[in-house]
């Protein structure tokens, strides 16, 4: 344990993580990463973190790109290099500096995954590497006018037999280049290779270890994307550059049945396992799936809603509710749902004699109370509610007043109420009554 890491901290960490890694086992991954990271001196962090998912019984397909490599070699010949649509113009003396590159960048891998030094983040690693003929390929052929030569793309990739070899506890290594029936090679792009793997074998995720992260108009990070909203990225950056072709692989992987695809900065530390193993990761996420999402609460939110409204009780922000009234009003909460974890919660309380409602217990929790969160349950109430024949909506609050009456609310009387709402009031607290029109 690192000396600035307090124990506490460690737990609290291993918490969190607790759940991702009960969800990634059994799963499979195909992990694509340039040839950069074996040129730049973070071969050896990048396979402590690959042999740690291999422990912790994720299945893995390794697909390492040889671009440094192969331009190395051929300058030491003397020889440049052309480029088209983003890929190299594959010459004979460029194929051969290819297949030299994939040997030497394989030989590397395994080596380094076999390693089972004492004292080392290796130690006791058991690690069998496969790789083999999996990927058949043809030449790309004359493209507006351009012979890309050994270029090619691949045709098939033989995934059966790559599942066979998952399910006997292999790591899967693929190298950029494919083999034709004809027993040609072409050079392949890496993510390509890594792109079709990973629909071949109906992967759980496609990670791509990228020279520099996905960003958006701001310069920030761009944290969740949607296939659509990777497309909008995509249409304003250069056609051939690389960032721009992984995300079109990305997109290709969740149209042929990828869950998700993840964009990491190859830089960051420790961010494959930070991606992995923390909620809100660190690279972009592209996914069709609802990360984050707004639904009815079911009895198996009580526990998350506990803890979730716990903090806010004791600060006298919340009424104390207990495990059983919270159980017997669930079907009055909303809650929204962040990758499995309640980050916010409402309750909706009906009074349909009186064409009215009581929003109740509206939390959101510490690290997500920047979003519009709270005014997105809100919308989502004011929209269930109206549709349901209510006219107004009232809260009683004492402490979030101002923020009430920035979205609409007023304030009122308690005689405004609910008979029967007024004879449950805790007068003690001092609440006081806001209300909004909302038909």
């Amino acid at each position: 344990m690192p000396p600035q890491q307090t124990p506490e901290a460690f737990v609290h960490w291993l918490r969190g993580a607790s759940p991702y890694i009960n969800a990634h086992r059994g799963r499979t991954f195909v992990i694509t990463f340039g040839g950069e990271a074996l040129a730049g001196g973070g071969l050896a962090e990048l396979i402590h973190y690959l042999a740690l998912l291999d422990a912790l019984g994720v299945r893995l397909i390794l697909v390492p790109g040889t671009r440094p490599q192969v331009a190395a070699r051929l300058a030491a010949q003397g020889e440049g290099g052309a480029y088209a649509e983003g890929l190299r113009v594959t010459t004979p003396a460029a194929m051969e500096a290819v297949k030299e590159a994939a040997g030497l960048v394989r030989t590397e891998v395994e080596a380094r995954l076999s390693m089972g030094l004492a004292n080392s983040p290796m130690a006791g690693a058991r690690i069998r590497v496969v790789s083999g003929n999996f990927v058949t390929a043809r030449p790309i052929g004359v493209r507006d006018g351009v012979d890309f030569g050994h270029t090619g793309q691949v045709r098939r990739i033989d995934g059966e037999a790559i599942r066979r070899q998952l399910a006997d506890g292999n790591v899967v290594l693929l190298s950029p280049v494919g083999y034709s029936p004809t027993g040609e090679t072409f050079n392949l792009s890496a993510i390509e290779v890594a792109r079709s793997a990973a629909v071949a074998v109906g992967a759980d995720k496609l990670l791509c270890l990228t020279e520099g992260g996905m960003t958006t108009e701001s310069g920030a990070l761009a944290r969740e994307l949607s296939p659509a909203d990777a497309r909008a990225w995509r249409a304003g950056q250069p056609a051939d550059g690389d960032l721009p072709r992984t995300v079109s692989a990305a997109i290709a992987a969740l149209e042929g049945g990828v869950r998700r695809a993840h964009l990491i900065d190859r830089q960051c530390a420790g961010g494959l396992l930070l991606e992995l193993f923390t909620r809100d990761g660190v690279g972009t996420l592209i996914t069709a799936e609802r990360f984050e999402a707004i639904r009815p609460a079911a009895i198996d939110d009580v526990g998350g809603i506990i803890e979730l409204i716990t903090p806010l009780e004791q600060a006298g922000v919340l009424v104390r509710r207990s495990r059983e009234v919270l159980e017997t009003q669930i079907g009055d909460f909303w809650v929204m749902e962040r990758d499995g974890m309640v980050v916010a919660c409402a309750a909706c309380h009906p009074y349909p004699d009186d064409g009215v409602a009581e929003l109740a217990c509206l939390a959101v929790h510490p690290d997500y109370r920047q979003g519009g969160r709270a005014g997105a349950l809100l919308a989502r109430a004011e929209r269930e509610l109206a549709a349901h024949g209510m006219g107004r909506l009232f809260v009683l609050t004492t402490q979030t007043a101002h923020w009430f009456l920035e979205r609409g609310f007023v304030a009122g009387a308690l005689g405004e109420l609910p008979v029967t709402r007024r004879a449950m009031i805790n007068y003690q607290r001092n609440s006081k009554v806001y209300i909004k029109e909302i038909a």
